[in-house]
């Protein structure tokens, strides 16, 4: 059975699309139909790291680009699954929704990369499952690709139940310590970015991944490919994710939204199924809060005024820490949105995967004694989270700190 899935698989795979990162990406009719749809092409509009071109130029690529490259690196592990693991029962039907799902699986991010990650209440993957469910152009382009929406949403919302073993096997490929996702968007970020740090052997990586207790494994000899991406991981979150320029950008967007939220003049669904065009033209209808836009988008982010370890810092919700932004801006004497806190969201550096030793034994990976323990994760989060305060204005850090305790 495998062998004629994985001849149908190679043999349909007619059309191609060129990637400057994996060169031709190669796609069947009806999935390069799907990759064609209005839901898909609007990744076009929507840059993948957000204002992080106000500090790395070249960083202007886009989450279709990245969904494409997701779907190369998916279909790659796939292909080599379906040489190796005789024993696993692929159906026909769950490889093509594993395929949808690697396209479709973005198709519900917000507009200008993460910054409302942590505002909207609504997960990215269950917003984009539902536009999958409510739209019959997109359903009708699934089943034309053999498979059904009901499975395809299963694999990019895990907030659903799995309905068979082989989706609870696509999620953990989608959502792994190796997966299609971290594999595409560090080697493209660092292409575009033209920094060196998240570059990874791709295809050495994919070649090792085997299914052990029906998920996604990794031989014992590549374990050091979990080292390097966690150390790229660590160096790309230093250099280009959570630059200050870049934090500061995105905190102005983030405070902006946050600020209407409260004022009531915006609504959260408002923001859902967006590009970043839209969602500056909503945001323009807004009234005063778009200053903090436009400021981001003629690349004038807001320097650091203070900052501070995060350890023992108390962790706000965007809503309270608006009010303490607010009340911090009167008491100093400063205008409405005059300061901004930034405190990051606690970042993983652990990658627990299931490890088939030489000798085929399953091995946590705990147990392979890899470079990476909980001290070195402990030690990369620390030196990374930093509380900063952004500020128009020059003003005095004593003050700042004073007036942060208060």
């Amino acid at each position: 059975m495998n062998t004629s899935i994985l001849l149908t698989l190679i043999k349909e795979q007619d059309r191609s699309v060129r990637d400057p990162l994996w060169k031709d990406i190669h796609l069947s009719p009806p999935l390069y139909a799907l990759y064609r749809s209005r839901e898909v092409q609007k990744l076009a509009r929507i840059k993948q790291l957000g204002p992080t071109f106000g500090l790395y130029p070249g960083a202007v690529h886009t989450r279709l680009n990245h969904s494409l490259g997701v779907y190369h690196l998916g279909r790659k592990i796939i292909i080599n699954l379906l040489r190796t693991e005789h024993a696993f029962p692929f159906t026909s039907e769950g490889v093509q929704a594993y395929l949808c799902a690697l396209l479709l699986h973005d198709i519900g991010h917000f507009p200008y990369a993460h910054s409302l990650k942590d505002v909207i209440a609504t997960d990215h993957e269950t917003i984009g499952a539902a536009m999958i469910e409510a739209s019959p152009s997109l359903t009708a382009l699934i089943e034309g690709c053999g498979t059904t929406t009901e499975l395809v949403c299963a694999i990019i919302d895990e907030e659903r139940e799995a309905p068979t073993g082989e989706i609870t096997l696509y999620r953990s490929i989608l959502s792994g310590a190796l997966d299609p996702d971290k594999l595409d968007y560090l080697n493209r970020d660092a292409l575009f970015c033209g920094v060196p740090y998240g570059m990874q052997d791709a295809s050495y990586i994919t070649a090792k991944l085997r299914i052990a207790d029906g998920a996604i494994a990794l031989e014992e000899e590549a374990i050091a490919s979990v080292e390097h991406l966690l150390f790229s991981k660590y160096l790309m979150y230093r250099n280009v994710y959570w630059h200050p320029r870049v934090r500061s950008a995105t905190a102005m967007v983030k405070k902006a939204v946050v600020a209407l939220l409260c004022e009531g003049s915006l609504a959260e669904d408002e923001l859902f199924s967006l590009d970043d065009s839209e969602f500056f033209s909503l945001m323009d209808k807004r009234g005063d809060r778009y200053a903090l836009i436009e400021a981001v988008r003629e690349n004038r982010p807001y320097p650091v005024r203070y900052e501070a370890s995060v350890e023992g810092v108390q962790i706000l919700s965007p809503i309270d820490r608006h009010h303490k932004e607010e009340a911090m801006s009167r008491a100093l004497g400063l205008e409405a949105g005059s300061i901004i806190i930034d405190i990051p969201e606690p970042v993983s550096f652990e990658a627990r995967m299931p490890i088939i030793s030489e000798e085929g034994t399953l091995l946590d990976s705990r147990e392979t004694h890899h470079i990476f323990g909980k001290d070195i994760q402990d030690s990369f989060t620390n030196s990374l989270r930093k509380l900063r305060i952004f500020s128009r204005e020059p003003i005095d850090g004593c003050a700042l700190a004073r007036a942060l305790e208060e």
